[in-house]
């Protein structure tokens, strides 16, 4: 059973960004953009496993993330969950397929050379919504 509510699970559908927020090596939390996928009641962002971000993960799956409704700022859901998979995705097809989501183009722009992606599944686990 899903904790996103059915009046917000539209959220998910749509083009925001979900920012992350992680616990860093300190305790102190870390918070970035990103984009987004679902899987059932999964969420789904891609990393490389060069960042802190994914790092962090690994020392505390813990996460929060909060996704703003494009179409008005006053609605959102906050998500608090665990990261439960760190799939690779040796292909960048996950990372291609929010390319196609967020930007209409086929393949990921920014890639860099030694780039090692992996694909973070969150299980949500609490939820917060509003608007």
């Amino acid at each position: 059973m899903t904790v996103i509510p059915e009046s917000h699970a539209d959220i998910l559908d749509s083009k925001g960004f979900a920012h992350v927020a992680t616990i860093g090596p300190e305790g102190e939390p870390q918070s970035t953009p990103v984009w987004y996928g679902t899987e059932g009641d999964r969420i789904l962002f891609s990393l490389t496993t060069a960042r802190q971000k994914y790092r962090n993960l690994q020392a505390d799956p813990r996460l929060a993330l909060s996704i703003t409704d494009p179409e008005n700022p006053y609605r959102y859901l906050e998500v608090r969950g665990v990261a439960t998979e760190f799939r690779p995705d040796p292909d960048r097809a996950f990372i291609d397929s929010m390319a196609a989501k967020y930007m209409g183009v086929d393949e990921y722009p920014f890639h860099q050379p030694g780039d090692e992606r992996v694909v973070v599944v969150v299980e949500p686990r609490h939820c917060t919504a509003m608007g």
